[in-house]
């Protein structure tokens, strides 16, 4: 048996398919196993994400899943990863067990499971320490902000006019077109008034390539159940707990079908976790929902002056700020959802 990351990817997803998986748009890394220049197994990875694992059946007694597991892994090493998740199928969960792997999460069509450096626990812990939070009861919400509009105000406002105490965990993932740290500032701008708001980055377990991939690739199939309910999970099971959270705000979703999916499963999956879904019609504006992708095609199609409608003023004066500069001309020249 020999191991080799160059071969032909039709074959793999060819290979793949017959264990009902797929070769992900974003995997950037794939090894094969080959016996006699027939694939045997593989396993891919995106980043510090290792996918699209499968192991012929005549060979999954042989140890081809651990040399793929080890290879893999001493790769990403090599390119300084020191923290790695597994997304597989429930009945392999025993299997990366066994291999040193540790469960986080999962549900009838996905499991995820860390290794390395990586656990969500001391990590949800560290995230609520860095916070300067107490453990009073609070309210939460999830956002992009891409960028923030007048439509994540009223939502936090709202919020906050119904809590005691409200957490923003800012998406972190930086795959979107305003890169995070812009994302981050221009809510915290955005809700200084608001006291009893603490504006927080999201990290690695809340809408992340780790938890939900479909979100980044806008996968629109049976996947997007499973990964919606899995981050839901996360969040109830590990981020919620932590942080004492008891609601979780989300706004109607007139346009995205994938936001529509994920607000879906958080109706369905919080309430596991004692958590409360409270949904809030989208602030309209001339008729107009107001969202995050309406105000970029204003961009895109150079109508800067008209976005000052649907966003706070410090989101407009970043924009027409020689710091927005780079960003608009991205917007200008994408089509990306993010």
């Amino acid at each position: 048996m020999e191991i080799v990351s160059t071969y032909d990817l039709e074959r793999v997803k060819s290979f793949l398919r017959e264990f009902d998986l797929s070769l992900d748009e974003d995997v950037d890394l794939t090894l094969v196993a080959v016996e006699d220049d027939k694939i045997i197994g593989t396993c891919s990875a995106a980043k510090n994400v290792i996918k699209g694992f499968a192991v012929s059946s005549d060979f999954q007694s042989e140890g081809v899943a651990s040399r793929l597991l080890t290879k893999i892994q001493n790769i990403l090493f090599d390119r300084g990863i020191y923290e790695t998740f597994i997304f597989t199928k429930p009945e392999n969960k025993s299997i990366f067990e066994g291999l040193g792997y540790r469960f986080v999460e999962g549900n009838s069509d996905v499991v995820l499971l860390e290794g390395g450096a990586a656990n969500v626990e001391r990590y949800v812990k560290d995230m609520f320490i860095k916070s300067s939070l107490g453990k009073e009861e609070k309210a939460a919400l999830v956002m992009n902000c891409n960028p923030f509009t007048l439509g994540h105000k009223f939502l936090i406002e709202t919020a906050a006019k119904e809590n005691e105490r409200v957490v923003v965990f800012i998406v972190e993932e930086n795959k979107s077109l305003f890169p995070f740290d812009v994302r981050l500032e221009l809510v915290k701008r955005g809700v200084k008034d608001l006291d009893n708001v603490a504006v927080l980055p999201g990290g690695k377990y809340i809408i992340s390539s780790a938890t939900f991939p479909s979100y980044f690739l806008r996968r629109e199939d049976e996947k997007l159940r499973a990964y919606t309910r899995l981050d839901a999970a996360i969040f109830g099971r590990y981020i919620a707990k932590e942080f004492n959270i008891k609601r979780r705000y989300v706004g109607t979703e007139p346009y995205c079908p994938v936001t529509n999916a994920y607000n879906n499963a958080l109706m369905d999956i919080l309430p596991n976790f004692n958590i409360e879904v409270r949904v809030v019609e989208r602030l309209l504006k001339d008729d107009v929902a107001v969202s995050a992708s309406f105000v970029r095609n204003l961009i895109r199609q150079g109508r800067i002056e008209d976005t000052k409608k649907y966003v706070p003023e410090s989101t407009y004066e970043f924009l027409i700020s020689n710091e927005a500069k780079e960003i608009i001309e991205k917007i200008k020249r994408s089509d990306s959802p993010h």
